[in-house]
């Protein structure tokens, strides 16, 4: 029985995560591993062939390079363009979208250039305190 002006509780409705932090499908589009080395290499650079990134990220296979290569072509972040030459050439450039990103990218640089040492510290004062 409810009296007079009492509010009524209910149960808090499940939120859709996107909804609740609107920039996660942004986070999981441009900082997916891979992603932002290749897309700071194309906007540093330039226009590259795939053994040219493949040469300037160290550690990538050509397996996952060629798969993210084609994830970020297909979110309009890059462009591929195909020369019938023989043989053939193939290039891979930022595209005005994944330009439209160095702002972000500038304010990461700077925030870790900033913030990373204290990160550091705060890292090895925790790992020195025995667990909880």
């Amino acid at each position: 029985m409810h009296m007079a002006g009492e509010a009524t509780r209910t149960a808090p409705a499940a939120t859709d995560p996107e909804a609740a932090c609107p920039i996660s499908p942004v986070v999981d589009i441009v900082f997916s591993r891979w992603t932002t080395p290749i897309l700071w290499s194309l906007h540093t650079h330039g226009r590259r062939r795939f053994v040219e990134l493949e040469r300037g990220i160290a550690r990538i296979t050509p397996k996952v390079l060629t798969q993210r290569l084609r994830q970020l072509e297909r979110d309009g972040l890059i462009v591929r363009t195909y020369h019938p030459e023989v043989p053939p050439r193939v290039e891979y450039e930022i595209s005005e979208l994944g330009r439209s990103l160095a702002p972000l990218f500038a304010h990461l640089a700077e925030w870790a250039t900033d913030n990373l040492d204290q990160v550091e510290r705060s890292r090895q004062d925790y790992d020195a305190v025995p667990p909880r």
